[in-house]
């Protein structure tokens, strides 16, 4: 069911890690996308969702993204440091459909502001100018919340519930998961004493959300200071497999949901990491290998490749647009 978690208070680094979990494949591909892309962000295969009313823009950014079914962006970052993350959250209302706004589907919501913004304050302003509308693929819904972040450390959460926007925007929201929406998260965890930490500290020890979200804040605030970007990028990973999904448990009115694959990205140093749990290797493209200008194609890689390993930006291979 997803974690986000963004560590911001190292001299090394910002950082930001998520887990993506789910009960079957989301068909992951990483694909870069250059600048001057025209996109439609109504539209699945080319049939609008949103109605006659659909978002259009030009990408005044590229980005390194992991896509969905093929129809939408989960997690990516894009060249000037700005990253988002989807996560579900079954709560989710985004309200009526009001025509006289152009609609951007929730597919494609973190791409329109990976797109279109170079911070996350920039980002949260864009939304004054869209709505995002719900989609479905895959027989899902994309019920989902979205997490962002930057290379100064700012954050924020984004979440509709009730056909109302909600928006927590400071550096202190570095942990995300699912369900309840984040306030009352935030509200339970406060309600833990981490005041003095120790091998007996009691903690939740399940794959539910509440659980994964303790224990994602507990070890992030335990984390030592890191000498190297290798240090802090596992450090932040170590935790990301604490909370992350093991095949086979069960999820109580969902089923199953494994954790499919663990991103990490750095945004100081401007990499982005990725490992699918049923590989043996830890993989990333160095943004600065990339060359994101207008006109320049489409990349992408099925990480599903147990050869895969280090920076892989040169077994990226020009494809279509996914979208």
């Amino acid at each position: 069911m997803c974690t986000r978690i963004l560590w911001n208070t190292t001299d090394v680094a910002v950082l930001a890690a998520r887990t993506m979990d789910w009960p079957d494949s989301t068909a992951p591909v990483l694909t870069v996308l250059p600048r001057g892309m025209e996109r439609r962000g109504g539209e699945v295969a080319g049939t609008s969702v949103v109605g006659e009313v659909g978002a259009m823009w030009t990408s005044r950014y590229g980005s390194v993204v992991t896509t969905m079914y093929g129809v939408g962006t989960a997690d990516g970052v894009n060249e000037h440091g700005l990253a988002a993350h989807l996560l579900y959250l079954a709560d989710t209302n985004f309200g009526d459909r009001d025509e006289s706004r152009p609609g951007v589907h929730a597919g494609l919501w973190p791409q329109y502001l990976l797109d279109n913004a170079a911070t996350v304050t920039e980002a949260l302003a864009l939304m004054a100018g869209v709505q995002v509308v719900m989609m479905e693929a895959e027989g899902h819904k994309a019920t989902v919340h979205l997490a962002l972040e930057d290379a100064t450390g700012d954050s924020a959460i984004i979440e509709y519930l009730d056909g109302e926007r909600f928006i927590h925007h400071d550096r202190d929201h570095i942990v995300l998961t699912n369900e309840p929406p984040y306030a009352e998260q935030r509200r339970l965890l406060a309600e833990q004493d981490f005041s003095a930490p120790s091998d007996t500290t009691p903690l939740a020890g399940n794959v539910d959300p509440v659980a994964r979200f303790q224990r994602a804040a507990y070890f992030t605030g335990l984390l030592p200071p890191p000498s190297s970007e290798r240090q802090a990028v596992a450090g932040v990973l170590a935790v990301a497999r604490n909370v992350s999904i093991p095949f086979g448990a069960p999820y109580e009115g969902f089923g199953l949901y494994n954790t499919e694959y663990r991103t990490v990205v750095d945004l100081t140093n401007r990499r982005y990491f990725f490992e699918l749990s049923t590989s043996p290797n830890v993989v990333w493209i160095d943004l600065d290998n990339l060359d994101f200008a207008p006109g320049r194609p489409t990349l992408l890689l099925d990480p599903d490749d147990i050869i895969l390993s280090g920076e892989i930006s040169a077994s990226l291979t020009p494809g279509p647009a996914p979208f």
